[in-house]
């Protein structure tokens, strides 16, 4: 395994909530990821510096918390900080995971696999990242993502079944998109989804349609493109998945990250001039999504208060 059996303790099977010790109701968090400003246009109101002042910015427009930055960066600018990984094989995960822990980071989301590993080595790749997380105190969630073990919802069910202590971070255009969700009994597949649901710890904004992993809605919440109100529909039991069994000071991190069309990201619109330009500015539309976020989140909480 990847860790020192020494290390387990009575946590070592379950992976800690990402916590704020000043208590307050659980809440939403908004946060950036940085992938989220690689890249800019220049037309974009988003900022483009690498150096301290991109975090100002960054907390400037309202988020909390940073996905892939600098710690000290972040606690010098009055932001948390989280991270992201890879973990295609469980060599190693333990010292990375402490190395991040050291670093200052809060928590980390993770891809695991590469989709094309059997059950049973499946199962065992998700209970080291689980092990690992209790043992190190970090918490460790698993990415709903293409191209990783949790490519699949009826595979991803699965896996639930076997280890209900996993903990996710949802970023769902990948089934949207990659198993085009709309196609059959939309509501269905959100039912049968409910188990992911209910042990989603984090989200990464974006939303996608049946054909684009990541488009651009808009400003205007009455002429939203048909997917939103599908990607509300997710958010919303993600959010009462983590409601329902949250404490004071535990925090829901939701995080944009829109990613430029260099890597095959964002979609691209022809310029005027004979080129192509990203369809909208990806900041401006993280303030956005932060803001449905929002809205799915009292709907969120306004739904468990009132079946409890």
């Amino acid at each position: 395994m990847t860790i020192d059996r020494s290390e387990r303790g009575a946590t070592a099977a379950v992976i800690p909530a990402l916590h704020d010790p000043t208590g307050g109701a659980p809440r939403l968090r908004a946060e950036l990821n940085l992938g989220t400003v690689w890249d800019l246009p220049e037309w974009s109101a988003g900022p483009r510096s690498r150096r301290a002042e991109l975090y100002e910015e960054i907390a400037a427009a309202g988020f909390q918390a940073v996905q892939g930055g600098d710690p000290a960066r972040c606690a010098d600018a009055g932001l948390s900080c989280t991270t992201f990984g890879v973990s295609r094989t469980s060599d190693g995960l333990g010292d990375q995971v402490r190395l991040w822990r050291d670093l200052g980071f809060e928590a980390a989301t993770l891809h695991v696999g590469t989709g094309l590993e059997d059950h049973d080595t499946a199962v065992r790749l998700l209970a080291d990242v689980v092990e690992v997380s209790g043992a190190v105190g970090l918490p460790l969630y698993v990415e709903t993502h293409r191209a990783t073990i949790t490519q699949d919802i009826w595979r991803t069910v699965a896996f639930v079944a076997e280890l209900p202590e996993l903990r996710f971070n949802g970023d769902f255009s990948h089934w949207y998109t990659g198993l085009e969700m709309p196609y059959g009994d939309f509501d269905e597949k959100v039912g049968f989804l409910a188990p992911v649901f209910a042990r989603t710890r984090y989200l990464h904004g974006r939303i996608g349609s049946p054909g684009c992993i990541q488009i651009d809605i808009g400003d205007d919440r009455d002429v939203e493109p048909d997917s939103v109100a599908h990607f509300r529909t997710m958010w919303t039991a993600a959010m009462r998945g983590f409601v329902a069994s949250a404490v004071d000071g535990d925090v829901l991190p939701f995080a944009p990250e829109l990613l430029p069309a260099g890597i095959h990201y964002a979609r691209t619109v022809p310029d005027g001039a004979g080129g192509a330009r990203e369809e909208g500015d990806r900041w401006t539309q993280a303030l956005r999504l932060v803001a449905v976020a929002g809205e799915c989140f009292a709907d969120a909480t306004a739904a468990e208060a009132a079946a409890s």
